[in-house]
C-alpha cells in the first residue's frame, strides 16, 4: 500500500465491464464445448463432487448433459440443482493463459415423453453420435443446466462477470425453431456436403475433414468432425426460422468467393 491510500481503502475490482466481445467468447466456449466439469455436491456426504460431462447445448444456448442414475453427479443434482458447469479446453503452453467459464446452474430433469426430450435428444447425439447406444437406457436422463450467471476468465487480467441475458437468447417460438433445426441439418448433410465443407474450412479456418453440420440456432451453426467443432456465427442474429435458409445461402456465397 502507498503512503497515498487510507487503511480502510476498497481493493481494486478485476471484474471488468461486460461487452459484446466478452459475451461472444462466453457463448462461444459454450457453444464449442464437447465435454465440462460439473461440479455438485454429494446426495450422501455432502462433499464437493466434481465429474466430466459431455454436453452440447439446447437452441437457446443452454448446456444440455446426458446422465445416468448410476452416477454419483445425478444423485447429486437430483438431491440438489444447484451447480457449476467448468468449460473451455486449455490449448499450448499455460493452461491458464486460456480462456474459461464457470457457468452458474440449476439441473432441470427433461420428462421422456416432452417435446423438449425429442428437441435435446436430436441436438445432443448430432454432437455425441456415440451416445445413441444408450441414450434410451431407463437409467439415462437429458438434463437443461439452466443459467443463473457465470464468471469468464478470458486470460489473465480478464475477468468478467455475466448474467442469464448475457448468455441466452430469448426464443419466442420453440417449436419452429426445432422443426428447422433438425429439417435444415439433415438437408444440408445430405444434399450441401460441399457448401458444409466451405463453411468450416474458409470461413472458421479449420483444418480439412468430413464435416457435417451438427445443429442451427437463431445465433450461428455448429460443425463438427469427429472430435472437432467449428462455430460459424451468424452477422446477426436471426429473428424467426424462415430467414435461416437465405442466410446458409449467403453464407456458402461468401465461402465460394473467399475460396477462390
Amino acid at each position: 500500500m502507498s503512503g497515498n491510500e487510507p487503511d480502510n481503502a476498497e481493493p481494486k475490482s478485476v471484474i471488468r465491464t461486460t461487452d459484446d466481445e466478452a459475451r461472444r467468447l462466453a457463448k462461444g466456449l459454450i457453444r464449442s464445448a464437447r465435454f465440462g466439469a460439473l461440479a455438485v455436491l454429494d446426495a450422501k456426504t455432502a462433499a464437493p463432487l466434481a465429474s466430466r460431462v459431455a454436453t452440447a447445448t439446447d437452441l437457446d444456448g443452454t448446456p444440455v448433459i446426458l446422465t445416468s442414475t448410476l452416477s454419483g453427479h445425478t444423485a447429486g443434482i437430483l438431491a440438489n440443482p444447484v451447480c457449476s458447469l467448468l468449460m473451455g479446453e486449455p490449448g499450448k503452453g499455460d493452461p491458464l493463459a486460456h480462456p474459461r467459464i464457470s457457468l452458474f446452474c440449476n439441473a432441470v430433469k427433461i420428462d421422456r415423453e416432452s417435446e423438449n426430450h425429442v428437441r435435446l435428444r436430436r441436438r445432443y447425439l448430432a454432437r455425441h453420435p456415440k451416445a445413441e447406444l444408450y441414450a434410451d437406457f431407463g437409467d439415462f436422463s437429458f438434463f437443461r443446466m439452466e443459467l443463473a450467471g457465470a464468471s469468464l476468465n478470458g486470460g489473465f487480467g480478464k475477468a468478467f462477470e455475466l448474467t442469464t441475458d448475457d448468455l441466452v437468447v430469448p426464443i419466442a417460438d420453440l417449436g419452429s425453431w426445432a422443426a428447422m433445426d433438425g429439417g435444415a441439418c439433415a438437408h444440408m448433410n445430405d444434399d450441401h456436403k460441399d457448401a458444409i465443407k466451405l463453411y468450416a474450412e474458409v470461413l472458421c479456418h479449420s483444418e480439412a475433414a468430413n464435416w457435417r453440420l451438427a445443429c442451427l440456432d437463431p445465433e450461428g451453426l455448429d460443425l463438427v468432425a469427429g472430435d472437432r467443432v467449428a462455430r460459424l456465427w451468424f452477422e446477426t442474429p436471426l429473428e424467426n426460422p424462415d430467414q435461416v435458409r437465405a442466410e446458409l445461402v449467403a453464407l456458402a456465397q461468401e465461402a465460394r468467393a473467399g475460396s477462390s
